[in-house]
């Protein structure tokens, strides 16, 4: 494991910390029942498959119950 060679000052640490972004997915165009929806790239087959809601992004149902 990395051990650091000296103590980073808290300035620094706050501004490095400061600077991170989360960026936002991309969103791909599917057309589910003639109606068209952006969704995640992750979350495609998921919907496509009906296992998520494309609208809440929820899943619509739980397995094994």
């Amino acid at each position: 494991m990395a051990v650091p060679k000296r103590r980073t000052s808290r300035s620094n640490t706050r501004h490095r910390r400061s600077q991170w972004r989360a960026t936002a997915p991309d969103l791909v165009p599917v057309t589910i029942e003639g109606v068209l929806h952006r969704v995640p790239r992750r979350l495609v087959g998921a919907v496509m498959d009906g296992l998520v809601d494309p609208r809440t992004g929820r899943p619509t149902r739980r397995r094994g119950r």
